[in-house]
């Protein structure tokens, strides 16, 4: 029994060696852009990428462990079993030598680690070929030769622990009881973990210099993640209008039109103020608007609402947070059925605020309490310009996390003393903050509501108040703006469809020394706005956010409030709404038919220009 337990163990650990082995010969493939690595981060880059490792292991070890189970009762001659797991492990062997031989040389064209955006150019072999010196050739079948013979080797030592005999049932009944403990384990290293976050790309990323996260990634993993996600004809999703006359259609929207550039009036008293941006967890406008018994669910978000900038017509692009970050950070429009966020080939050239305020001459980071590894946040924030990410991991609260990280009462306390001290730093800074008590399944330390989602809510409200408190009696608040802004609404109350414009509404409040005076903002707006609005305010250029619109800017585009939701658009403005629905490919309402046509375009563009990235 112990040589059978023992196999299994060594066909994980093997695996793991074997794809470990990767991350030092990609390094030193590509020595140049490792060059200023040094030796601390060519062992970063082994440590972070061990978790991707570990879940290509257990993948990888799940057949053998399988068929260890059933030599404990399955009477077939060991020869057999030997000839499957040989066959096995050859084909083990050849697919990871092949994908990392494509990966070492493609990388260097596509500045990406390998996934299935390869499919689109193997669907026509000739032409792949055409493209392939044939030295090159020659070198990556070396390599991938020697990479799965010396995997191959590896693995027949590793069978030589292999034991097909069958046992008693004495034998078998505990043996089977702790392969099945070795399989629940092993389900842990394939998931990722026990934390809310699943295996994804992401967690591996752990600098700002991607390519570093590039070398951490396991190329097996990225392609294999990624065959579910990747569309290879984007473009196709849907056809609206031929090519000539979508493209017609998006000259009247875009926000970097020529015209649209310079705000008709200044809100703020500085050009380049410290920019602080708090991204809501779930703060829809319905639940802020809220009273109990007479009494206001967010009477923080009212106050500020009063005191500073209120953008009363304003609208989030989606019902997720990774999606609704995107629109807010790259002011690029939500997808339907799939999240860019997801695809990091694809994320990573995205325009950011990030990466032109970076480049204007400011420190960026972003702060979270949870997981950043969560669908892929860590990889499109270390890729689009956000030069330092803190999260759970780094942190160190004297309590205990909840189920999502720590809670806004220690993030939103820890993090007004990080603004302080940042502004005490003398260097202009953008620093972004995510709450996350305001989330299922709304367990906070406050009792304040019956209604566990108002008490929550209420929660936040409370801490995000007691932060901007802080900042307003301290010296950093003179040259600072706050941005409040949802990452999304809420179905609350219940009644609440999925689609309808209400359901996507969301508060957005200017604030800080840095504003002018109080007003209200009565124009049709969304998230994907936010990005030129604010660049437009700060003089810098939005040339490069095509969907992003500057809400004072003094000539057209027209000015609406686009979203999507799981299979449809709904787009809002003053004269009124068109909500389509994909599924069933029907007109849910519209009140103003003309929006019809502006949702088509926009959504057919956004995965047009996905296609494209």
């Amino acid at each position: 029994m112990k040589r059978k337990i023992g196999f299994v163990l060594a066909t994980f650990a093997a695996t793991v060696a074997v794809m470990a082995v990767q991350k030092p010969v990609f390094m030193a493939w590509y020595a140049l852009e490792a060059s200023g690595a040094g030796f601390g981060g060519w062992l970063a880059v082994l440590w972070h990428g061990l978790s991707l490792d570990l879940t290509v292991a257990g993948y990888v070890t799940a057949l053998p462990l399988l068929i260890t189970l059933a030599t404990l009762w399955v009477r077939l001659p060991e020869r057999l079993w030997r000839g499957i797991l040989t066959g096995y492990f050859v084909l083990v062997a050849i697919f990871t030598a092949v994908i990392f031989s494509v990966d070492v040389a493609l990388y260097e064209h596509w500045g990406f680690r390998l996934d299935s955006t390869i499919l689109i150019y193997l669907a026509d072999p000739k032409e792949a070929m055409a493209s392939v010196d044939f030295w090159l050739g020659v070198r990556q079948t070396l390599l991938a030769v020697v990479y799965a013979g010396l995997m191959i080797v590896l693995y027949r030592q590793v069978l030589r622990l292999f034991d097909g005999e069958p046992t008693g049932w004495r034998v078998a009944i505990p043996g089977s009881l702790a392969l099945l403990l070795l399989a629940g384990f092993d389900f842990l290293a394939i998931r990722g973990g026990t934390g809310a976050s699943t295996a994804n790309v992401s967690k591996v990323y752990f600098s700002s210099t991607m390519f570093l996260n590039h070398a951490a990634t396991n190329p097996v993993f990225s392609f294999l993640s990624s065959l579910g996600d990747q569309n290879t004809d984007y473009a196709s999703e849907y056809p609206f209008y031929g090519e000539a006359e979508r493209a017609a259609r998006f000259e009247t929207l875009r926000g970097n039109a020529p015209g649209a550039v310079g705000p008709t009036e200044r809100l703020l008293k500085s050009d380049r103020p410290n920019v602080v941006l708090v991204i809501l967890e779930s703060f829809a406008r319905t639940v802020m608007d809220e009273t109990v018994e007479g009494e206001a669910v967010m009477p923080n978000m009212q106050r500020w609402k009063r005191e500073g900038v209120w953008f009363e017509n304003f609208f989030a692009n989606s019902y997720r947070t990774d999606r609704g970050e995107v629109a807010i950070l790259s002011g690029f429009p939500a997808q339907t059925h799939l999240s860019i966020m997801k695809l990091p080939a694809k994320s990573h050239n995205l325009p950011s605020v990030a990466r032109t305020l970076g480049a204007a001459g400011y420190a960026t980071s972003f702060s979270y309490g949870g997981d950043l590894n969560f669908t892929n946040q860590a990889s499109y924030m270390y890729a689009t310009g956000w030069q330092e990410l803190i999260w759970q991991k780094d942190l160190r609260f004297d309590a205990r996390p909840s189920d999502w990280g720590y809670d806004d009462a220690l993030m939103c306390d820890w993090f007004a003393d990080r603004v302080i001290s940042l502004d005490a730093a003398g260097k202009p800074f953008l620093a972004g903050l995510l709450t996350l008590s305001s989330h299922k399944p709304f367990d906070v330390p406050y009792s304040k509501f019956e209604d566990p989602v108002l008490n929550a809510m209420a929660f936040s409200d409370d801490c995000v108040g007691r932060m901007l408190d802080r900042l307003q009696a301290s010296p950093a608040w003179e040259n600072l703006l706050v941005v409040l802004v949802a990452d999304h609404g809420y179905p609350y109350p219940r009644t609440l469809t999925y689609n309808e414009p209400l359901r996507h509404r969301i508060p957005m409040i200017w604030t800080g020394g840095a504003v002018s005076e109080p007003r209200v903002v009565d124009t049709y707006a969304s998230q994907i706005d936010l990005a030129a609005t604010l660049l437009g305010q700060m003089d810098l250029s939005h040339a490069d956010f095509d969907y992003s619109k500057d809400i004072f800017a003094p000539a057209p585009p027209r000015k609406f409030a686009y979203y999507t939701f799981n299979e449809g658009f709904g787009v809002v403005d003053s004269l009124g709404a068109a909500i389509w629905d994909a599924t069933g490919d029907r007109v849910v309402t519209a009140t103003n038919p003309e929006l019809l046509d502006v949702g088509r375009t926009m959504l057919q563009t956004t995965y047009t220009d996905i296609g494209r990235r």
